[in-house]
């Protein structure tokens, strides 16, 4: 994907998100009788701006859209006229104003319900949790793990996906515990294997976790030939389509589909020439795969993804689809599972039991936006809900100047009957301030890091 393509998918992702956290933020303002002056998506100089409604709000695009925020009428900002003053939101209850700042973040986990909700309605095609043989001396050899095997449940909590199996191990590499999975065996027995994640080194869960632990996907032998190629990837440029096949690579025959990615992943950014069937014609095309990195490892990357067989997808492919009412409850909780999970990698990354490489900044962010938009709708729709919650469990952190830092405020101001003193309140916001200009900096610092070395 083009430069170009990264950053609209990621301004449009940005905009989409403030856009929703602002809303919830000017929507209860409204409801509790306070005054809106202006609802801005950015920072800095307007690029365009209109006033609408009763009060003449005042909607803004700006021209940093790394933000946003929603202006209300405020004592504390400017004068305010006697006839309006019991609509300033100084003058509400903490109630209300708790409530008015919660309602930002609380938005943001409602979008990404929202999202969840709407894919598990319309059906996922999602990849089973069958199993190819564990690579030696992994937690799931040493478990008796063996090629074919289907992971039934973890914990007795049911999989169905490998996107389940994957989120549930990561989880469990987190907090090293020992889990008990049960599996279908190819033979069509029942057996339960218990995997000891107690040694896992959580600076590997930037990394695939998964193949760290031994968990490999199987992947039944396919022909090379092409069943779909990505959009504005290098297979696309060369020419290649879908229905070819390979039969050569620099006049060495191809017979799998796993011998002609391995040698693409051999030769990351230099010219491979690829001899393709094409409608019972032989033709040469030739190639450069994209480099990226991948697990600290360079590697080559077309873009291209396998024809699979009807008889191949009924094995590996399972479509996962839900009513409303299942739909919605497993949305819930996967936002709680994933806010949660968010909160437990900050509080380790505090007690340096995490590395702070995983935390990441607008860069990394960008490129995930492009390569899910690169994926298709359902990734980046995917990627929307769990920035989305990312955006909310941020802002509900007790650092001032974020959502949460007021809340904070509040809930002192709750508990001891008065406001927070003034001097108070500007000491935080300084200590806030190098707090956050710390966090920008080191994120940062890991997405230059990502960049240059992987």
């Amino acid at each position: 994907m083009s430069l170009l393509h990264t950053i609209l998918a990621f301004v449009v992702a940005l905009g989409v998100l403030i856009v929703v956290h602002e809303y919830g933020h000017y929507l209860v303002a409204r409801l509790c009788g306070v005054k809106v002056l202006r609802f801005s998506v950015g920072f800095g100089r307007a690029l365009a701006a209109w006033r609408l409604g009763r009060d003449q709000t005042e909607w803004v695009v700006a021209a940093i859209p790394f933000g946003g925020y929603v202006k209300m009428l405020d004592e504390r900002e400017g004068p305010v006229e006697p006839r309006e003053a019991q609509r300033a939101f100084n003058r509400q209850s903490v109630g209300r104003r708790f409530l008015i700042v919660a309602a930002g973040p609380a938005f943001n986990f409602l979008f990404a319900i929202a999202l969840y909700t709407g894919l598990y309605m319309y059906g996922l095609p999602e990849a089973r949790p069958v199993l190819a043989e564990p690579a030696a001396g992994t937690a799931a050899r040493e478990a008796g793990l063996q090629s074919g095997d289907t992971v039934r449940s973890v914990q007795g909590e049911p999989i169905a996906t490998w996107q389940e199996l994957r989120w549930r191990v990561i989880q469990g590499a987190l907090q090293r515990e020992v889990l008990r999975l049960e599996v279908l065996r190819a033979r069509g027995d029942i057996a339960t294997h218990v995997l000891d994640l107690r040694g896992f080194p959580t600076a590997e869960l930037e990394t695939d976790a998964l193949e760290k632990v031994g968990l490999r996907l199987f992947r039944p032998p396919l022909e090379p030939v092409i069943g779909r190629v990505v959009p504005g990837s290098a297979a696309e440029r060369a020419g290649l389509r879908a229905a070819d096949r390979v039969i050569g690579i620099d006049a060495r025959p191809v017979a799998t589909w796993d011998q002609f990615v391995q040698s693409v992943r051999e030769r990351p950014a230099r010219p491979l020439r690829l001899a393709v069937e094409r409608g019972g014609a032989r033709l040469a095309i030739d190639v450069v795969p994209d480099a990226l990195v991948e697990n600290g490892e360079r590697i080559g990357r077309i873009g291209a993804a396998p024809e699979i067989p009807a008889a191949h997808a009924e094995r590996i492919v399972v479509r996962v689809q839900y009513g409303p009412l299942d739909s919605v409850l497993r949305a819930v909780a996967r936002t709680w599972d994933i806010s949660v999970f968010s909160l437990k990698m900050l509080g380790k990354m505090l007690l340096g039991e995490v590395s702070w490489k995983h935390l990441s900044g607008p860069v990394t962010i960008a490129d995930y936006a492009g390569q899910s938009a690169q994926m298709g709708w359902i990734s980046y729709v995917t990627f929307l809900a769990l920035i989305s919650i990312s955006l909310g469990v941020l802002n509900l952190l007790p650092i001032p100047l974020l959502d949460g830092g007021h809340l904070m405020y509040y809930a002192v101001e709750i508990v001891k009957g008065s406001p927070v003193s003034e001097r108070a309140i500007e000491l935080g916001q300084r200590v806030g301030l190098a707090l956050l200009l710390f966090m920008m900096a080191f994120a940062f610092y890991n997405d230059l890091n990502r960049l240059f070395s992987g």
